[in-house]
């Protein structure tokens, strides 16, 4: 018995530390001048908010929104003449890997909420109804939202 207790405590322990650390990323985040901009994104809470500026870093080091899509490896490999097969290019994953499952748990969150009258939603709800297998509809709606990601934070930045 008293190990189950320890452990229950150690869990709650655990979990009162990771909820303080949230709560001084999210602090420390609201500071940008990005953060209002970020948290009125569709599917973005106080955590992805944290997560998304992280990674991302300042949104003004991007000459343009493809190079943002390039940063998080969500973007075709580089087309190598003569060794191509239309049917089995992937994305290049040469970008950061949390930004990646940060932006898959976004799309999660907006599938799971299907709100209309988002566009991501509508995009990602078109690439479904016209068959593409699950990762290629998530990827390309998490390619649309860093496209309007990239433009609503260069507009609030100036």
């Amino acid at each position: 018995m008293k190990t189950v207790e320890l452990s229950a405590t150690l869990i709650n322990s655990t979990l009162e530390t990771l909820a303080a650390i949230r709560v001084k990323m999210d602090k420390l985040a609201s500071t940008l001048p990005e953060y209002k901009t970020v948290m009125s994104l569709y599917g973005v809470g106080r955590v992805m908010c944290s997560q998304l500026i992280a990674e991302i870093d300042d949104v003004r080091r991007f000459e343009h929104s493809k190079s943002l899509v390039a940063m998080a490896g969500i973007d075709p490999p580089p087309n190598q003449s003569g060794q191509v097969d239309v049917k089995s290019r992937s994305i290049s994953k040469r970008g950061s890997p949390l930004l990646r499952k940060t932006l898959f748990q976004i799309m999660l969150v907006i599938l799971q909420n299907k709100p209309i009258n988002e566009p991501v939603y509508q995009f990602l709800d078109r690439k479904r109804s016209e068959g593409k297998p699950y990762r290629v509809y998530m990827i390309a709606a998490s390619h649309k939202f860093l496209r309007i990601y990239y433009a609503r934070v260069m507009e609030a930045l100036g």
